[in-house]
């Protein structure tokens, strides 16, 4: 059985994994927290790590497309790119830390989440991140269309520095 993150925010009850009582919280308040070297460290909720493994053990069809034709070892522009990464409160699909963008692909189900997941994207902009989302239909029957789209929003990127 595959098992998905769901589109909403996890918030497992009970005190955070490690720490006692007296232990804050994550600050997830600054895309600036935790910088290291001139990288930001983007905090995440560690209770998430098993399940963004077991997302990458079970990838759905067109992520696995997108992973293997698109992403993987640098394929794409030379860039590294991180499946099921936490990020925040959330686990993204594709992460490319020096892009800073994140890339969702959306399910048949996505009309059903479409508010979630423009709240989750505010979240996610808000630590200086980008999202690009695309639907299974467009990983699956147009990859070629993705990846010159992925081209395009990386030259846009590069004329705005």
């Amino acid at each position: 059985m595959k098992h998905r993150v769901p589109s909403q925010p996890v918030n497992p009850p009970g005190p955070p994994c490690q720490g006692g009582a007296n232990t804050p919280s994550p600050d997830f308040s600054s895309p600036d927290k935790g910088r290291l070297g001139g990288v930001a460290f983007i905090p995440y909720d560690s209770r998430l790590t098993a399940l963004a493994r077991e997302n990458r053990k079970n990838p759905t069809p067109a992520e696995q497309k997108m992973w293997r034709e698109v992403l993987r070892s640098r394929q794409f522009a030379h860039y590294k790119f991180l499946r099921q990464k936490p990020i925040d409160r959330f686990i993204v699909d594709f992460y490319c830390s020096e892009l800073r963008w994140v890339i969702e692909i959306d399910g048949e189900s996505h009309a059903e989440t479409a508010a979630r997941d423009e709240e989750r994207t505010k979240i996610i902009n808000a630590r200086g991140l980008r999202v690009i989302r695309y639907s299974n239909a467009e990983v699956m029957q147009n990859i070629e269309g993705v990846y010159r789209d992925l081209l395009m929003r990386l030259e846009q990127d590069r004329r705005s520095e």
